[in-house]
């Protein structure tokens, strides 16, 4: 069996990050599950609670700014964003999917700092519930796993 000699293992251990969280509150119920998932998880990999801030915004649309903000402070050694868009009947759904996801992308990419995208779009309510506990879950672990990464860099 071939060994990789340089390979970096993942690193789930949270003790010592500091993590900022970007919640949406439009579909509040949806995107406090996910908050929940995703703080509980936060703590069982070691992050302490005093190190987790959150800060809400009005939509998935202004997740980017708040995320652009924290990473800015060189205050979190990772990100969060955590929201929900659910599919209606106009063309929005696609403009505000595409738009956030984009705007997420580019805080990492211009600041250095991971974001784990949370941002759930889904085609009904039903899907957003069925999901929300574990995306929530796994983007901490995202973002523990990301922030672990940079530093071994």
């Amino acid at each position: 069996m071939n060994r990789i000699v340089n390979k970096i293992d993942i690193n789930l251990n949270g003790a010592g990050k500091k993590i900022g969280i970007v919640q949406s509150r439009f579909n509040g119920d949806i995107c406090d599950g996910l908050l929940a998932a995703c703080h509980a998880e936060l703590l069982k990999l070691g992050v302490k609670a005093q190190d987790i801030r959150v800060a809400t915004v009005p939509g998935a649309l202004e997740t980017p700014l708040i995320l652009q903000h924290m990473a800015l402070s060189e205050k979190y050694d990772a990100l969060i964003a955590l929201g929900a868009i659910i599919r209606g009947e106009t063309y929005h759904f696609e403009v505000v999917a595409n738009e956030s996801a984009r705007g997420i992308s580019e805080v990492q990419l211009n600041t250095g700092v991971p974001v784990a995208n949370a941002v759930l779009t889904t085609e009904d309510d039903e899907q957003a519930l069925a999901r929300m506990l574990v995306k929530g879950s796994e983007a901490a672990q995202v973002a523990i796993e990301m922030a672990n990464l940079v530093r071994a860099l």
